[in-house]
């Protein structure tokens, strides 16, 4: 039987402050354990926690991107559990006053459009990082992540696929990259996902029991999590079986998730009023301070690149979904002569391509800015043709030289002193005496035929326009 599946998403986002969410802890990824820790990290007696007021602002801008409501009373609360990777036995974090409520974030799957409404997103730190040694039967604790400011942002259970999951996770990625906000760095755990997934027979059943699958950091073991939950859950459904309300965990190896606990509700947390930190108090004047620093986000970059460079809807929509691309984009067409609409076209065409083959973000693309500049301007000067470019575009991909080196060390510079051009139709010509005849007596599609061949004799290196227009001039001679 086909059941109805409804998704609920909770991300934490690290935020990119320079210190911990209530310490002035540095926040430096990478470092030798227990190295980046302050008093209250580490739950010492006596260390009062302070609020950071830059992540406050990051979680104001994030609520003004998703037209969400920005509340004015705030408070931090206490939501207690006792795990070794807690020092204090309770989390910071905010309960029933949260920053940001009602938002709503809008998202593409394929050709489809979709929204996804944000119940809220709220402030709290992180845990510290457990690590665990099965052969020695020992378990190790690194505070360095210990109170990392986080941004929860919990939507409500409007995502009923797994790809409607991916791509609103993938807009959502993209957003708080825009903003500045998280660096969205999923291998360091920057941007992790907790999926809440239940089934119903039908949309007039009330929502199924929820099973929480925790942790997961790429939209890969998401997309899988998600797949093997809803077979898992259909086949007790369909035994008659109940689906246990519990936190599970993800098998990244045989894409499988496996029992972690029974799923806690609010009362088990006995969340209550952090009495070491004061309510804060966000006024419109705040809010407005913080409005005014907003960066250009991704659809009003789509407005500026159709009204501006005069692009399609489509091309915008693909240059500025992703902030690595939107900035190789407008870096490249500020430095270079070539016509935007070509540039829009080599990145978007050939550049994509060649991630989506390589199977890399465009962040990691091994062709620099600078390089792909230097490329955009040969074309423009017309010192290699198209054909020539596409080639050397790939080769830069797998040598990371410049073009131009490539271009002298290669030979591969356009031909375009007319006299070289015309030498080389006169040989083909020479050579292609039914041809001419044929062309002359009308049939003018074989025109293509002596393009082709003055271009394959010039190894691909004369000026097609230029050749065109020659090999024109001497058969209508």
């Amino acid at each position: 039987m086909t059941y109805y599946i409804d998704i609920g998403l909770e991300v934490h986002a690290q935020l990119k402050t320079t210190t911990k969410m209530f310490s002035d802890g540095p926040t430096l990824f990478g470092q030798a354990p227990n190295t980046q820790v302050a008093p209250v990290d580490m739950g010492m007696p006596g260390t009062l926690p302070i609020i950071n007021a830059a992540a406050i602002k990051q979680a104001i801008m994030f609520g003004l991107s998703c037209g969400a409501s920005i509340n004015h009373y705030c408070e931090f609360a206490r939501k207690s559990y006792f795990y070794p990777d807690l020092p204090k036995g309770y989390q910071i974090s905010q309960f029933n006053y949260p920053v940001v409520q009602d938002g709503i974030i809008h998202y593409l799957n394929g050709k489809e459009s979709g929204h996804v409404r944000i119940q809220r997103a709220h402030l709290e730190e992180d845990a510290a990082k457990s690590m665990h040694n099965t052969l020695a039967a020992k378990s190790y604790i690194d505070l360095n992540r210990s109170g990392q400011p986080l941004l929860e942002i919990v939507t409500h259970p409007d995502i009923h696929s797994a790809s409607s999951a991916i791509a609103y996770l993938k807009t959502l990625h993209n957003l708080v990259r825009y903003l500045g906000i998280c660096d969205g760095n999923m291998q360091e755990g920057s941007f992790r996902c907790d999926v809440n997934i239940s089934l119903r027979a039908n949309t007039e059943q009330p929502l199924g029991r929820r099973v929480e699958v925790k942790n997961l950091n790429s939209f890969k073991f998401i997309e899988k999590a998600i797949e093997h939950e809803y077979t898992r859950q259909s086949k007790l459904i369909d035994q008659q079986q109940p689906v246990q309300q519990e936190t599970r965990l993800f098998d990244e190896v045989s894409g499988t998730t496996k029992p972690l606990r029974s799923k806690e509700e609010a009362p088990d947390y006995r969340y209550f009023p952090d009495p070491d930190l004061p309510v804060l108090m966000i006024t419109e004047e705040d809010i407005n301070a913080v409005r005014e620093t907003m960066p250009e986000l991704p659809w009003d970059k789509q407005r500026r690149y159709q009204d501006q460079h005069q692009l399609s809807e489509y091309d915008a929509k693909i240059l500025s979904h992703d902030i690595d691309v939107a900035r190789f984009f407008d870096q490249v067409a500020s430095q270079t002569q070539l016509e935007v609409k070509q540039i829009a076209n080599w990145i978007i065409v050939e550049l994509l391509a060649l991630t989506n083959k390589h199977q890399v973000s465009f962040r990691e693309i091994p062709i620099s800015q600078d390089a792909f500049t230097e490329l955009m301007d040969l074309i423009h000067s017309q010192v290699i043709n198209g054909k020539i470019a596409k080639s050397l575009l790939s080769d830069m991909w797998q040598t990371q030289q410049q073009p131009s080196l490539l271009v002298e060390e290669r030979g591969l510079a356009q031909i375009t002193d007319p006299d070289q051009i015309n030498q080389l139709i006169l040989n083909v010509m020479q050579q292609s005496d039914k041809q001419i005849t044929a062309y002359r007596s009308g049939k003018v599609q074989l025109f293509g035929y002596f393009v082709g061949q003055v271009m394959k004799a010039s190894q691909g290196k004369a000026n097609p326009a230029l050749t065109n227009q020659l090999i024109k001039q001497y058969l209508d001679n």
